[in-house]
């Protein structure tokens, strides 16, 4: 990035006139940006003008999939009937969306004594270390017995895939379906960070390390079977006896939004009747700062500001999520309660027309963009909230906006309602594999509740970005979102280190699909049988049962 800022420089001053940053992204080669800078209407073909991001060509190559397929049920939506997860700072869900309406940040620094990176005092010292990392608390706790784990094998489990298994289980309940149901095809879609315990925890001596090494496929099994991103999904599968696909996804940076746009392809096409989709990213030490470069990607302060003029890079954090879907016509037939309703999602991947192998591409993004809204059947100026990917980074935020101004074309104008940017990242850091389900998360929160939040730490625009004379803005304070008669529509984007783009494109639940029964209902007390595998599980479980009858409206 700091070559890039100087050969832009020499351009300006040899052509005498400025030049967007986005430029370089759009046509990533001599000849491309000659192109561009000398007709960038041109070299940069976007949406006919009244057309929409429909018009045929207008795209290039298409992102896939592009059309609904399956059987009935499948082109009207699949709904999200429950979601769990783990959250830096937060004890559950209901907790961070409080925290992300009031545009708190939930990163903070580590108390130096509890710091495990093993660096010295000295070294802490210099300018250039951060001692910042959103944690996950309580991961080294874990009920090996409910799940039918002898200890030992829990202990040599990584925790990514402990957590997974309990919030698996959590969103399963929280969908009303028990495991032993066997009625539905239940299919798990899910990835993960690198496994870094085994690294660290597992194999900490270099006598342990060569021993499995040389074990591999011979021995060591419940080391490398704990570990293995592989098993993430077909562990969950087995321990819960679900029957029908258990793919591990991984795409880095999207790799959570990925295995959703992976589940819903699946109910689509009639693969599976329910699916978990989701993602983790937990490393470990957790409790570990790191150290900054000039131009490199990760805050120099230790803060993360999406879109802001002072954002200095990202933080990397900790994470867990997970979501329950269904086709939205068995969801509203048996009364599940829809949180939200996935209309459309597409993926693409840059290809190697770009900078390297680790830059974003304006192209490829847009290209996911254009697919998921074709095959929600929406156009972009209907769309008024989008989540994005939005890491804070000089290069990375400008271009992704820039790929949005694209997809949406001349629906970006200023004329229509406002579509407001969010990036939940300010809120959390970027939680790697899982950031995209975090991302997820949030929209259908959004939708579900008609409430606009603020981007946690943004107070001005960064000048590298430009939305003048569209209709995106990004707010500072919570708003309401008001209702125009159109249904509620929002985009999620999620990015790939390697350039694999996802968006996925979200609508609120439809009318009364979220709203309990009326008829039955009583003002006398009302009998709510609870059960669990102890004493101490079921008093924990009435608790909680408890704080959210008495938080939720």
């Amino acid at each position: 990035s700091l070559d890039l800022g100087r050969i832009r420089s020499r351009l300006e001053a040899a052509l005498g006139a400025e030049i967007d940053m986005a430029a370089f992204f759009a046509a990533p080669t001599p000849d491309g940006l000659a192109a561009h800078l000398s007709d960038p209407a041109g070299a940069e073909p976007s949406t006919p003008k009244g057309s929409g991001p429909q018009a045929p060509g207008a795209a290039g190559p298409r992102a896939t999939p592009a059309t609904p397929r399956g059987g009935e049920g499948a082109a009207d939506g699949i709904a999200i009937v429950a979601m769990a997860g783990r959250f830096p700072g937060v004890g559950d869900l209901d907790e961070l969306w409080r925290a992300v309406c009031a545009g708190r940040s939930l990163i903070s620094p580590l108390d130096p004594a509890t710091l495990e990176d093993g660096v010295a005092p000295e070294r802490r010292a210099r300018g250039d270390y951060v001692p910042v990392r959103p944690i996950l608390e309580g991961v080294e706790d874990f009920d090996a017995k409910f799940f039918g784990m002898r200890r030992r094998e829990a202990a040599l489990m990584d925790p990514q895939a402990r957590v997974f298994l309990e919030i698996a289980w959590e969103a399963l309940e929280r969908a009303g379906h028990a495991p032993d149901d066997h009625s539905l095809s239940v299919g798990v879609y899910a990835g993960s960070a690198p496994p870094t315990y085994l690294l660290h925890n597992v194999l900490a001596t270099r006598a342990d390390n060569a021993r499995v090494t040389r074990e591999y496929q011979s021995g060591s099994f419940a080391e490398m079977i704990g570990n293995m991103n592989d098993t993430l999904s077909t562990r969950i599968a087995y321990k819960m006896d679900l029957r029908g696909p258990a793919l591990t996804v991984q795409t880095a940076c999207s790799t959570s939004l990925a295995a959703v746009a992976t589940a819903c392809s699946a109910l689509a096409a009639g693969e599976c009747d329910m699916a978990l989709a989701g993602g983790v990213s937990i490393t470990f030490p957790q409790r570990r700062g790191y150290f900054c470069v000039e131009g490199g990607m990760v805050s120099a302060r230790g803060e993360c500001r999406p879109f802001d003029a002072d954002a200095s890079g990202t933080v990397f954090s900790h994470a867990a999520g997970v979501v329950v879907l269904r086709r939205l016509s068995e969801a509203l037939a048996d009364g599940d309660n829809i949180i939200a309703v996935i209309r459309g999602w597409a993926m693409s991947n840059d290809g190697m027309n770009k900078l390297s192998f680790t830059a974003p591409s304006l192209k490829g993004q847009r290209r996911a963009i254009r697919g998921a809204l074709e095959r929600a059947g929406v156009r972009a100026a209907d769309i008024g909230y989008v989540e994005c990917h939005g890491t804070a980074t000089p290069l990375g935020d400008p271009v992704e906006v820039a790929a949005l101004r694209s997809a949406f074309g001349d629906e970006a104008e200023a004329k229509g309602s406002p579509c407001y940017l969010g990036s939940v990242k300010g809120n959390i850091g970027h939680a790697d594999a899982a950031a995209g389900i975090m991302g997820l998360m949030k929209a259908a929160m959004v939708v579900r509740h008609a409430v606009v939040p603020p981007v946690a730490g943004f107070s001005r625009l960064n000048p590298a970005i430009d939305i003048s004379g569209t209709r995106f803005h990004v707010p500072s304070s919570a708003r309401p979102w008001p209702d125009d008669g159109r249904p509620r529509l929002a985009g999620v984007t999620s990015l790939g280190v390697g350039g694999t783009n996802v968006h996925v494109i979200l609508s609120e639940p439809p009318e009364g699909a979220a709203a309990p029964d009326a008829e039955g209902t009583t003002a006398d007390p009302v009998l709510v049988p609870l059960s669990a595998r102890t004493p101490t599980a079921l008093g924990t479980l009435a608790a909680r049962l408890a704080d959210h009858v008495e938080t939720t409206d």
